[in-house]
């Protein structure tokens, strides 16, 4: 295995030094900061995160705007409240990504959302106060209550939103499939 030492050091080199590489590593956010995030925001970068999955990032990026307003900002209880017949209404939809099941998983998270608000007053409470030694167990709820919140689309959720923690990544070699962390 590489030491850490080392691979720092190539990817500062990579990106035009140390300070550079530095502004380019995000700081996990406090407790307090985490908390104080809406639950509109948890649930959106919880869909980002799913449209991501098996897509080009740029493309979720440039549309992410307007799939905002196709989600009216991302309130879990409007979007939990949708219809079956709301979300085919989006599959005609061009300011969004228009695949069914990822539209349905996004109903879906904003009712695990909703349920993490009334069990701890809020979602950003519940991912704030989640033990950093326990990640795998917050991994493990994101998977199971969530959907299209497996493998590492949970682990880029939790790091976007500042939440601490590391990422695992799949890296195949010559047909075979090895994982790593980073």
């Amino acid at each position: 295995m590489t030491p850490f030492a080392k691979l720092y050091e190539r990817a500062a080199k990579r990106k035009g030094g140390a300070a550079a590489l530095d502004k380019l590593i995000g700081k996990p956010k406090s407790r307090a900061a985490l908390a104080k995030i809406p639950d509109d925001r948890w649930l959106s970068e919880m869909a980002k995160s799913v449209f991501r999955a098996g897509f080009n990032w740029t493309v979720v990026e440039n549309k992410w705007p307007d799939i905002e307003a196709a989600f009216e900002g991302f309130d879990p209880v409007v979007v939990a409240g949708w219809s079956d017949e709301a979300l085919e209404a989006l599959l005609k939809d061009p300011r969004v990504i228009r695949q069914w099941r990822k539209l349905k998983a996004i109903r879906h998270n904003a009712h695990y959302v909703v349920e993490l608000a009334d069990e701890h007053g809020s979602a950003g409470r519940y991912f704030a106060d989640y033990p950093a030694s326990e990640y795998i167990g917050l991994l493990d709820d994101l998977k199971k209550r969530g959907s299209y919140l497996g493998g590492t689309s949970a682990q880029y959720f939790l790091r976007m939103m500042g939440k601490d923690s590391f990422i695992l990544y799949e890296r195949r070699r010559c047909g075979a499939q090895t994982r790593k962390g980073i």
